[in-house]
């Protein structure tokens, strides 16, 4: 067994399908059964079943799954290792960051990073916040960049924070929200949570879903014909959106807002892509509510 079915096995695991799995590892299906079927002689032990929905780890599997996890990542480490002994700032950078901040942001992020750092690798993961800072506790990343609070010991440093917005395809009276039909997208869950707490301080009805999408976009698309109103981070918006804005206030007159977070763990600094990127991101994004910095 080396890392190729190390590998092998992780795809099978994600994939949970023989056909798409063989197909990420550009080799043919008979090929990678007949791989499995020489590690399952080679361990004794059955280490996949098929059913309806494709294939399932058995126990015996799920043990050598695990292996081959914590060997890939300790692989990983020694090519870091390895890498640190030279004196050019070289190697692979992971990165976990919340979907909206790599689409609206992070582009132009990475695009100055590798002028500056041309010889590192980022591998990038994105999506629910949730789901980043589990791949930060799980050392499958070594920076994150999420949105909102999360309980974190070691190092975070802040990148943003942002107002959140009603908006419409035209004006409306505060009074008349609960009233209108309102289009949800999927979010994290902390963000749900600070809305329905604005909410409950200014209405005692719950809204009016009509609808819900996959993304912001796609809410932003319904609104501008309007099929209804969104409340959506500022950032998401562009100068191009033709779209009526308001901002979010508490009682207090104080606006909404969320903070992004970098997070990341003290050994992980030792690394100097992961030390260049945090010294980066420190020097050139600052907290603003400006959008197109």
């Amino acid at each position: 067994m080396d890392s190729k079915d190390w590998y092998l096995l992780q795809i099978l695991h994600e994939e949970k399908n023989i056909t798409r799995a063989a197909e990420r590892m550009f080799i043919s299906q008979p090929a990678l059964t007949y791989r499995i079927r020489q590690l399952e002689e080679e361990f004794g032990v059955t280490i996949l079943f098929r059913n309806k929905r494709g294939i399932s780890f058995t126990p015996e599997g799920e043990y050598i799954l695990d292996y081959a996890r914590q060997m890939l990542l300790q692989l990983q480490k020694a090519k870091e290792h390895l890498a640190q002994l030279s004196h050019e700032v070289t190697g692979q950078l992971r990165l976990g960051v919340a979907s909206n901040f790599a689409y609206y942001r992070l582009p132009r992020i990475l695009r100055h990073f590798h002028e500056i750092y041309p010889k590192v690798q980022v591998n990038l993961y994105t999506g629910l916040s949730a789901d980043m800072f589990h791949l930060l506790n799980n050392e499958q990343i070594h920076i994150a960049i999420i949105r909102s609070e999360y309980y974190w010991t070691e190092e975070k440093h802040l990148v943003d924070e942002e107002a959140m917005c009603i908006i419409s395809s035209s004006e409306f009276a505060f009074a008349q929200i609960p009233q209108l039909p309102k289009i949800n997208y999927k979010t994290d869950p902390k963000l749900k949570i600070l809305l329905n707490s604005w909410w409950q301080e200014h209405f005692d009805t719950p809204p009016l879903v009509t609808m819900e999408v996959d993304n912001v976009e796609i809410a932003k698309e319904m609104v501008l014909n309007g099929l209804g109103y969104a409340i959506i981070p500022e950032t998401c918006l562009k100068d191009s959106d033709q779209l009526h804005k308001s901002t979010l206030r508490w009682k207090t007159g104080q606006p909404v807002e969320r903070k992004t977070w970098m997070m990341y763990a003290n050994a992980t600094t030792k690394l100097r892509p992961v030390q260049a990127f945090i010294e980066f991101v420190k020097e050139h994004v600052s907290p603003d509510r400006k959008r197109g910095e």
